[in-house]
């Protein structure tokens, strides 16, 4: 009886709160448009998040690449604290992987998926190899990467894309929407081999409905 009404309680909860992920608020405004996937944001589960993230592929053969930024609020000055920043990618053949006991939107993303949280300074940084293009070669290499500030709903913004791709023609570069800032990056070698990258974040920037 009582498993029962436990049961009641959790569906009336439910109904009421729309059973909203965690940090996610009723209050959050919309943004930016239609986002399919978005709510991939939430489902880094128990994890702590914090500033710096390796992904799972990282150990794995390929080129190994560090990505940084900060995230700045709109003025473009001011660096945006408790941004979770979330980022999925292909694998060296250019296929969202799974390794068979992904949740949620982790079976259409794949199992190469991260989230960083900013401090007060803004700063990010993630871990991970760069991307495989899609079989067939028909899409240039991508990091997908989507954002939930404080009091907005989370939304995508440009995809990270390399400068030096020979997949990435001016058409592409041309018809890039830079929503939060130009996603082109330039990578440079660093130490062991690793490239590195840098990528600023603009909050709202190029979004349609932010205030």
């Amino acid at each position: 009886m009582k498993l029962l009404l436990s049961i009641v309680a959790v569906a009336i909860t439910c109904a009421v709160t729309q059973c909203q992920p965690k940090d996610q608020s009723r209050q959050d405004k919309p943004a930016g448009g239609a986002c399919e996937g978005c709510a991939a944001v939430y489902e880094y589960g128990e994890k702590s998040l914090n500033a710096i993230d390796t992904l799972p592929d990282f150990t794995e053969a390929g080129q190994r690449i560090q990505i940084s930024g900060t995230i700045y609020q709109k003025d473009g000055k001011t660096p945006a604290a408790d941004v979770i920043l979330y980022i999925y990618h292909t694998d060296q053949q250019g296929e969202y992987a799974t390794r068979g006991d992904e949740r949620g939107w982790g079976k259409r993303h794949g199992s190469i998926r991260g989230w960083v949280k900013t401090g007060k300074d803004g700063k990010y940084t993630f871990y991970t190899l760069v991307p495989g293009a899609y079989p067939g070669g028909g899409n240039p290499r991508h990091i997908h990467p989507i954002v939930k500030e404080p009091g907005y709903e989370a939304y995508w913004i440009d995809e990270y894309l390399f400068d030096d791709d020979p997949i990435l023609t001016a058409r592409e570069r041309a018809s890039q929407q830079k929503r939060g800032g130009n996603g082109i990056v330039k990578t440079t070698q660093g130490a062991n081999g690793m490239l590195l990258a840098t990528r600023d974040i603009i909050l709202g920037l190029n979004l349609e409905g932010y205030d």
